[in-house]
């Protein structure tokens, strides 16, 4: 059986949206045209057998003036949501002879009988009514274009709406948006939303959204008829609508065009609004945008500052998409989230990527030194104490100490989540996530794909404890080489040359980022030295052990961490005032004056 949605224009000049779906849920395909004909031709092959056509216009008009009885009914309900329907009656031109929508339904032969139970049938519907239900809306989003409403407000909008249909990929009965058959076509509607530069491309995006919305009410209506309710009578009109609940209430509207915060006797039910949220988080983002940035700068200046070996450091924030599907997540009905702008801790992501575990835990113990760590989670013990193989991440929730927060008042109360993982477990994570949650498994493959899954995490266990093993026989065995001959070059000492160098002189120390041994190099050739031998001999100069005493190193150094504290002892404030060292001036202060104090 087929679920078909169609946003009908008024007239034949204007867009009418299409959408598809199947008895799975599954979005089969979602267009525009124009004309009667175009929707006849563009419908036949899903209405030639059961189905039920779904559509955004009246089908029944009777009454001379007003309301329809259907309209009025609604409106009771659904009129303190913004949600009513407008007046309908054969006054208007395009009512005074057949409606559209019923010439339409009779060229595909569709029954409109409601409560008939035919086979093929048409039904009318209204999507605005069915948003405030299905998302439990305190008032409906303000998609639609109107005067004073910008652009980036209705973009803002129209990607709340989208964000909430994509919800619905975990709701009961399941929309599924990304199927094979569609060949894309939800990801680049989403993309027009997002790339629009004029209000007619919305409107074209809007038609499409609207109708995949339709063809949801059919597919719901079908599945829950009795959480369905049908305003009016087939003899004078009607309209087919999800239940508004009965403990939803509508937010209060402000003097100016958003809805107000209720008073505290009402603030769960609000708070539960995702709608209210997300436009909220709509407002947030820009701010959003600028503390994951600078959340990332933190981190980076942390685990360079202590000598820590990544790979990357990362961060995202997250989409208005992405925050209106889990601020509309629901269980049994009810909202996961009562109040989801506090609830959602990962608007600001981070993920530190590895080389090896041990770095792991390095990583996590500098984060609890310098940040107020709220949650830590290892998710890689969870699922092992399970008994399993699988994802593998350590999650970390922090937050700035009250005295950064000075520096940075933009962070303050902020939380940030924090991913710390190998590039193994990074992978595996990835590529499962893509496979899982983003394409289409066929049910009879889901156990053999388990199963490859597993033998995959296993295998990427055991390599990164080999790499981990690797790491630490070469770290012990690497002796000082001999200098390189080739003077033609750049005359700075080689990464590759100073890497292994530093093995040998800090044997208890762990490896450093590529680019650290690079950076370091061009702080010995401000200073002069461009050889092994001469750094060999600077070293030696040094009481390695007394440096060790004084910095009080939490958790062991790298090999440039060790280097970089052997070159400020020697040198001190000329070291300090290094051109290479003008972006971290005072944090190597602070560390000359550590030294400098005796114990």
């Amino acid at each position: 059986m087929y679920f078909v949605g169609i946003d009908l224009a008024w007239g034949e000049r204007n867009p009418t949206g299409l959408a598809v779906l199947d008895g799975d849920g599954r979005l089969l395909a979602v267009s525009t045209v124009i004309t009667d004909d175009e929707v006849v031709e563009a419908l036949k092959p899903y209405t030639e057998g059961d189905c039920l056509v779904a559509i955004d216009a009246p089908l029944v008009v009777t009454n001379a003036t007003g309301n329809r009885a259907a309209e009025a009914a609604l409106n009771k309900d659904f009129a303190p949501f913004d949600a009513g329907a407008h007046p309908t009656n054969t006054a208007r031109a395009e009512f005074t002879g057949r409606p559209r929508g019923a010439r339409i339904a009779s060229q595909l032969g569709l029954d409109m009988n409601p409560r008939s139970g035919r086979a093929r049938r048409a039904i009318e519907v209204y999507p605005h009514p069915a948003t405030v239900a299905l998302f439990r809306l305190g008032r409906t989003l303000k998609y639609k274009s109107k005067s004073g409403r910008s652009l980036e407000q209705l973009r803002a909008e129209l990607l709340v709406l989208l964000g909430l249909i994509e919800s619905l990929q975990s709701a009961d009965p399941r929309l599924q948006l990304d199927s094979e058959a569609s060949d894309g076509a939800w990801r680049r509607l989403r993309t027009a939303v997002e790339v629009a530069q004029r209000k007619s491309e919305l409107r074209l995006a809007e038609d499409q959204v609207d109708a995949v919305l339709c063809a949801y009410i059919a597919l719901f209506a079908t599945s829950h008829p009795e959480r369905t309710t049908t305003y009016g009578t087939f003899e004078q009109g009607y309209i087919v609508t999800p239940t508004l609940p009965a403990d939803l209430v509508p937010t209060r509207r402000s003097q100016g065009s958003e809805p107000e915060l209720a008073d505290d006797a009402e603030l769960d039910l609000r708070s539960a609004d995702p709608g209210t949220a997300v436009r909220r988080y709509a407002e947030q983002l820009p701010e959003v945008r600028r503390a994951t940035a600078d959340y990332v700068e933190i981190v980076r200046s942390m685990l360079d500052d202590a000598g820590i070996n990544y790979l990357t450091v990362t961060g995202r924030a997250k989409t208005l998409t992405s925050f209106a599907a889990k601020a509309a997540r629901t269980v049994d009905g009810r909202p996961v989230h009562t109040d989801p702008l506090s609830e959602i801790l990962d608007q600001i992501g981070l993920r530190v990527i590895t080389y090896v575990h041990s770095d792991v835990q390095a990583v996590v113990d500098v984060l609890n030194e310098q940040l107020v760590v709220h949650d830590d989670r290892d998710m890689g013990e969870e699922t092992a104490s399970e008994g399993r193989f699988g994802y593998a991440s350590r999650h970390l929730h922090v937050e700035l100490e009250t005295d950064d927060e000075q520096t940075h008042p933009h962070l303050a109360g902020r939380v940030a989540q924090v991913q710390v993982r190998t590039v193994l477990q990074h992978a595996w994570a990835e590529f499962e996530h893509d496979i899982r949650y983003k394409g289409t498994i066929p049910d009879e493959h889901v156990p053999d794909f388990d199963r490859r899954f597993t033998l995959a995490a296993g295998l990427l266990e055991l390599a990164d404890r080999e790499f981990s093993t690797i790491r630490e026989r070469l770290t012990e065995s690497m002796a000082e080489p001999e200098p390189s001959l080739d003077t033609s070059a750049d005359p700075r000492i080689t990464a590759r040359e100073l890497a292994a160098f530093l093995a040998g002189q800090y044997a208890d120390a762990g490896w450093s980022r590529t680019d650290h041994y690079e950076w370091i190099g061009g702080l010995l050739l401000e200073l002069g030295i461009t050889s092994l031998v001469e750094l060999g001999e600077l070293l030696r100069s040094i009481d390695s052990d007394t440096i060790v005493e004084r910095m009080g190193y939490r958790h062991p150094p790298t090999a440039v961490r060790r280097l970089d504290d052997a070159l400020l002892w020697a040198h001190g404030d000329d070291y300090v005032a290094l051109s290479a060292n003008a972006h971290r001036v005072e944090a190597l202060r602070t560390r000359l004056a550590k030294m400098r104090q005796e114990s």
